[in-house]
């Protein structure tokens, strides 16, 4: 009996481990990319498939990625607050609080760096690192993917995504970052706008949206883009609503955080930080790196009246000297009518995009 017993554990204990009888066909994803984006570059050694962004969207809201089964990335990254924290600190689970705001995750597939600081070269990279920060997510990826493995489920799942038994951290991050490439936000007014603008032709439900922009938002629209006005365009401005450089935009006079000058050792990019898009800025307050402004109506009386002067301010903040643009009531209501703009419902409400 004690024999017949061993065996029989030695059989259970086999087919619990056992992969299901998956195999490994690749569907190739077709992304679905605004007409007036750019085209998105996927590296070669992570060709997007249905397999892999399934696996990366279970990937993303999994809490195993962390020390005690309690995180996942979309702690900090929820849907609702345009895939950012709402808390102006993020807190990892030895309840350490961080120092800066985590970005919002939108159109990160045109992105050539990552963090506030450009630290992470490339979005798959970038998800390698917060598991194992120890004030994020606090895990090595041996554990972690450990834990994936044990997961007859996850097994099938980095098996039909790869063709591999033996699924790693590598494999881990490209699934996540083909998921986070799908995340793709450009259906919202100030996209029609946009399109106008560009004589790029509009379909009957975004004529209808077209017909709906109001003279103060349009008016807004145009302050934003004015160098005489709020002056906006030289660091936000394309269908991406983002352009690709770090900024001190005089948040302080003196720093208590480098940014990126942390990472090049440079003093010149001292209290410099990656430029943020603008898009679904309404759902993703707090603002800035560190999270200070609780409003946009606190963002613009930054730029308005307290821009403050250091070695490296950014030249093309013009009006530093002065405190910044000097809008005026009026104005400030116009800008902000035009920020909401760029709200993107059906980004922040679609199904793909929430916890399987």
């Amino acid at each position: 009996m004690k024999y017949l017993l061993l065996i029989f554990v030695g059989f259970v204990f086999f087919f619990s481990c056992k992969k299901d009888k998956v195999g490994y066909e690749p569907t190739p994803y077709q992304l679905e990319i605004p007409s007036h984006f750019p085209a998105m570059q996927i590296p070669e050694d992570n060709p997007m498939t249905v397999e892999g962004v399934e696996l990366g969207r279970f990937l993303f809201y999994e809490t195993k990625l962390s020390g005690d089964n309690s995180m996942s990335c979309a702690t900090c990254h929820a849907p609702s607050s345009a895939f950012s924290d709402p808390n102006q600190f993020s807190t990892g689970i030895e309840g350490i609080e961080g120092r800066r705001n985590s970005m919002a995750l939108i159109n990160l597939g045109w992105n050539d760096f990552f963090f506030w600081d450009g630290r992470a070269k490339t979005l798959e990279e970038q998800i390698l690192l917060p598991v194992k920060d120890p004030i994020e997510m606090h895990e090595t990826w041996p554990r972690a993917m450990s834990k994936l493995n044990g997961d007859v489920d996850y097994r099938n799942r980095f098996y039909k995504a790869f063709g591999t038994d033996k699924a790693d951290s590598s494999h881990a991050a490209k699934a996540i970052a083909q998921f986070l490439r799908t995340m793709i936000s450009g259906k919202s007014k100030f996209d029609v706008m946009y399109k106008f603008e560009n004589n790029i032709p509009l379909s009957a439900s975004e004529q209808a949206i077209y017909s709906s922009i109001t003279a103060s938002e349009w008016g807004g629209y145009d302050l934003f883009r004015s160098l005489n006005g709020a002056d906006c365009f030289h660091c936000h401005n394309g269908p991406l609503m983002q352009v690709k450089k770090f900024s001190n935009n005089g948040l302080d006079a003196t720093f208590t955080d480098l940014g990126r000058g942390e990472v090049t050792g440079n003093s010149n990019d001292n209290g410099k930080f990656k430029v943020p898009t603008l898009r679904n800025i309404e759902f993703s307050a707090p603002y800035m790196h560190d999270g200070r402004f609780s409003t946009l109506d606190d963002v613009i009386n930054h730029y308005s009246h307290f821009i403050q002067i250091s070695p490296t301010i950014d030249p093309l903040i013009e009006f530093a000297g002065q405190g910044g643009v000097q809008l005026d009531a009026q104005e400030k209501d116009l800008i902000k009518q035009f920020l909401l703009t760029l709200s993107d419902e059906e980004f922040i409400n679609n199904p793909a995009f929430k916890a399987p």
